[in-house]
This record gives structure tokens, C-alpha cells and sequence, in this order.
């Protein structure tokens, strides 16, 4: 829990983040959080609230506000995923959502290393922020300055694991492989983008025009602790279906419900080519604050209520 210097520290970040965006052009939106259908992830746990959902994120609605003529929009809000709780997780949560029509995923990284290095020096005196500028965690010094390191999931399972991305998906450990053998290594001297995942793992995700085997995704990782997670969008209304067909089947077998989100893909026939991303603000807030753990850098963690 924050105490009151932690609050305005953390008001203060936040108020920085929509005067990097409005500066920017782009306009704050405020989407419903409670949905009677959902995107269908099979990696995500969405909770039941009396026969609809409570977000797992603000995607959907704002993807139909771009297909109805919206072009960079922007959006804090709390989302809510199921068993999702521990050092880095909480169940309820603050996230960053934006959208840039006409860009790809690679100016989505430019921008997010300028937001973050914007964030670091917004505020004063920030516990996580030394001089440099850089972000302090643990027994890393993660410098900010650009560029950052951009790193494709091919080249950091060699290089951290010594297998290939490939043959980790077809045995069924690629999530084991990267969480404990290829994580505790990215942005510990900088931020790292971690990007071109195996299409399979971006089912919203445009593929890439050089190799249809990748989706243009990345993730943004700093002291090894994922932050962000971003896209070239993909608009394709038939490919779209033909993926949420898979994560249905998926999430049926589980014993969960999921339908196909026919509206979405009805306006998904208008979405331009558009880029966006999602940034778990408690986090970031969390690193800058020199925070241990995510609690730590709430006003109140789901423990405490």
C-alpha cells in the first residue's frame, strides 16, 4: 500500500502519461468494463459478472471506436483477469491502453521508449529513478537512454536457452522456457523489445510480410519484468474469425464459456491499419517508485481489502 507522498507520486505519473498523449494529438477515450462477450484468448481468465464479463483489457471497445472513424485514441482503466495474483500480478489492475492508425508495431516501440523516458523524469525524485537516466531494480541499473535493445524470440531463445522458439512451441514448453530461462535476462542493462513471435502466440496480430511464420508482436521487458505488450493489428475480418475459431475451441475444452465476437468483426471490416499496445501501468509505476512488489505500489492491493 502507498502511503500519501506514494499517491501523489503516483497521481503525478499518471497525469504525466495523459500530457505525453494529449500533446501528441491523440484523445482519451472511456469504454465500458463490463461486456456480454468477450475477445477470445485461451491464455486468458476473464471474471463472470451476472452473465457477462468484466475486461481483461479495453481492446475490443476500442478497436470498434477506430472502425467507427476514431484514428489515435488512448485509455487508462482497470482491467480484471482471473488467478492472477502474486508478486507481479494482481487480480484488478491499471492499464495503458493506445492505438496509432497507420503505424506498424516498430513505431509503437519508438514510442514507448519515448513515454517511458518522458514518465522518468516527469516527476522528481523518484526512488526507482537514479540520475542518467536510468531505472534501478534490484541488482540492475537499466539504463534508459535510446535506443533499446530489439531482440526477435528466435535470436533470445538461442541465445538464453539454447533451443529453438520452434521446437519449444511443438513440445508444449515455450511459456516454461521463457519465463525461467529466457526472461531473467531481458533489460537488465536496457530495456529490451522483445519481438516476432511465433503467429500461434499472436492471435490478434497482423503476420509479417518477411516471414508469415511471425506475427509483428512484441513485448517490452525492464529488469526482466514484462511491461508492455504490442501489435501491428490485424484487420482481416476472415483470418480473425479463423483464429478466434481456434481460441474458442480452446477455451471450451477447459470447461469455460467463449463466443465469437460478431460485432467486433463486423467492424473490423472498417478498421484501418493500426498499431497498438497495452502497458501495465502498476508495474511501470512499481520500477519508477522503487517499489519490491506490485502491492507496493497501489493504494490498496486485493490483500488488504
Amino acid at each position: 500500500m502507498l502511503d500519501v507522498h506514494g499517491l501523489q507520486q503516483r497521481s503525478a505519473l499518471l497525469q504525466a502519461v495523459r500530457s505525453f498523449f494529449r500533446e501528441r494529438g491523440c484523445l482519451e477515450v472511456d469504454t465500458p468494463i463490463r461486456l456480454p462477450v468477450l475477445l477470445p484468448e485461451v491464455n486468458i481468465l476473464p471474471f463472470a459478472s451476472d452473465g457477462w464479463f468484466l475486461q481483461p483489457s479495453p481492446e475490443l471497445c476500442m478497436k470498434r471506436l477506430l472502425a467507427r472513424g476514431c484514428t489515435d485514441i488512448f485509455q487508462i482503466c482497470h482491467c480484471f483477469r482471473r488467478e492472477e495474483r502474486g508478486r507481479l500480478h494482481q487480480p484488478e489492475f491499471t492499464m495503458l491502453e493506445w492505438y496509432r492508425t497507420g503505424w506498424d508495431y516498430t513505431d509503437l516501440m519508438q514510442e514507448c521508449e519515448e513515454l517511458v523516458n518522458v514518465l522518468a523524469a516527469a516527476v522528481p525524485d523518484l526512488p526507482g529513478v537514479p540520475p542518467g537516466p536510468a531505472i534501478r531494480r534490484g541488482g540492475c541499473l537499466v539504463d534508459l537512454a535510446p535506443p533499446w535493445e530489439r531482440l526477435t524470440v528466435a535470436e533470445a531463445f538461442r541465445r538464453y536457452a539454447g533451443v529453438e522458439a520452434r521446437d519449444t512451441l511443438a513440445a508444449g514448453d515455450f511459456d516454461e522456457v521463457l519465463v525461467t530461462l529466457v526472461e531473467p535476462h531481458l533489460g537488465c542493462e536496457r530495456p529490451v523489445f522483445l519481438s516476432d513471435y511465433p503467429v500461434e502466440l499472436g492471435s490478434l496480430a497482423r503476420k509479417s510480410a518477411a516471414d508469415p511464420g511471425v506475427a509483428e508482436r512484441f513485448e517490452l521487458y525492464i529488469a526482466g519484468i514484462e511491461i508492455a505488450n504490442g501489435f501491428s493489428e490485424l484487420v482481416d475480418p476472415a483470418e480473425q474469425r479463423h483464429r478466434f475459431s481456434g481460441e474458442i475451441t480452446a477455451i471450451r475444452a477447459r470447461g469455460d464459456t467463449a463466443a465469437m465476437p460478431e460485432r467486433f468483426l463486423a467492424d473490423l471490416e472498417r478498421l484501418e491499419p493500426t498499431a497498438g499496445i497495452a502497458l501495465g501501468l502498476d508495474r511501470l509505476c512499481m520500477l519508477l517508485l522503487g517499489r519490491a512488489t506490485l502491492s507496493d505500489a497501489l493504494p490498496f492491493s486485493c490483500e488488504e481489502l
